[in-house]
């Protein structure tokens, strides 16, 4: 990473925030692609806008660059991911911008794929100045599955959960609608909106019968269906236990497609009337009668997810725990008491004996969402 000019760096900073606020454009729509936003500036004023808006489309600074015209002759480029070096479903970007001859590039963050890392360098080697690391920790973390899937080989997964003050996700009969106020259920669709597959458990397909799907006015303020794919739901089922005649089957809007994941001692009959509505199985097999999840999710990052939003229950929370997936945690806190002795809270599992053995995470954002509020937290 190299130092940034001094002298401009309250501009270069307004620049790259608009180029990341475009970047967000993206999130939900090019996995297995990173969201990238770019902008091109000319005497202080933008002169062209991009972003990647669809895996295949135009990336985020050959949009730029065909909003910009003539005008990117000598434009400044914030581009919130280095160009790309290589040939994929598009050309090189980095060919792009020495094409257009544009004077200088700042990108906040280098591409973690080896084939892309000579982006910055191969503009350098044309006469252009190009660095990086502007707003850096903003754009790792619009890109956090692409970067975790590079450099790990899994998906980014974010746990999301709503409780009472006293720990609770549902009464002792089962109840939870609805715990978390309206503000909050926006967020979450948000969030839905956002991310590439929404990952439950056999215990919340039966007991809520969930649709998982985006819903106005989310889905409207980020371009509505013609934009927007609903993202892929998967079902841990490893008995396949959820009737076909579950609303993850026939949502209205209609959803995305929904996987059942499930092991080798399932009944074929189950399976035969699942995949009938619709269904996608993801067989696994497992001696403990359990779908491995470390399995799960590595398979769905094959498939192209990038960012997995996981919405219970708490027997899949504790086992994605303690196989290390969790990478964050959206935890939505009511103030209600609900009590009783049997009622569930978010984490199942058998639990720790020893306080010196629990799960450390450090907070990372805590506000209010109308009546509740909202906890970020990511593994210490």
């Amino acid at each position: 990473m190299l130092d940034m000019p001094r002298a401009k760096d309250d501009a270069d900073v307004f620049f790259m925030r608009q180029a990341l606020e475009l970047a967000k454009k993206g999130e939900g729509r090019v996995a297995p692609n990173p969201p990238v936003g770019c902008v091109l500036v000319k005497s202080g004023v933008v002169a062209g806008k991009g972003w990647h808006d669809r895996l295949g489309a135009l990336h985020a600074e050959a949009m730029a660059l065909r909003d910009a015209g003539s005008l990117a002759r000598g434009a400044t480029v914030y581009v919130t991911l280095s160009p790309c070096a290589s040939h994929g479903r598009q050309p090189p970007c980095a060919d792009a911008l020495i094409a257009a001859q544009v004077a200088r590039v700042i990108a906040a963050v280098d591409d973690p794929n080896p084939q892309n890392a000579s982006g910055l360098e191969k503009l350098r080697q044309a006469g252009i100045p190009a660095v990086s690391g502007l707003l850096r920790a903003e754009a790792e973390y619009l890109a956090r599955g692409f970067f975790k899937k590079q450099l790990r080989h899994l998906p980014y997964l974010t746990l999301k959960y709503a409780m009472t003050l006293d720990g609770k996700i549902a009464s002792i009969a089962g109840d939870s609608r609805w715990i978390s106020g309206e503000e909050s259920r926006e967020l979450v669709h948000d969030l839905r909106s956002r991310s590439d597959a929404i990952l439950i458990g056999s215990g919340t397909a039966l007991a809520d019968n969930p649709r998982l799907t985006v819903r106005d006015p989310v889905w409207s303020s980020r371009g509505g269906s013609k934009r927007h794919i609903q993202p892929r739901r998967v079902i841990v089922d490893s008995r396949g236990r959820t009737p076909p005649g579950a609303a993850l089957f026939n949502s209205n809007p209609p959803g995305g497609e929904t996987s059942v994941a499930v092991t080798d001692q399932a009944d074929p009959a189950r399976l035969a009337a699942l995949a009938a509505a619709g269904a996608r199985i993801l067989r696994f097999s497992s001696p403990d009668g359990r779908v491995p999840l470390y399995q799960l999710i590595k398979q769905l990052g094959e498939d192209g997810a990038n960012h997995i939003l996981c919405e219970g229950g708490g027997e899949l929370a504790a086992g994605l725990l303690a196989a290390g997936l969790i990478d964050e945690i959206w935890a939505f806190i009511t103030p209600k008491l609900i009590g009783g002795r049997e009622a569930p809270g978010p984490v199942g599992g058998a639990g720790i004996a020893l306080m010196g053995d629990a799960a450390a995470f450090v907070i990372r954002e805590c506000r209010p969402m109308g009546g509740d509020w909202l906890i970020r937290a990511a593994p210490a």
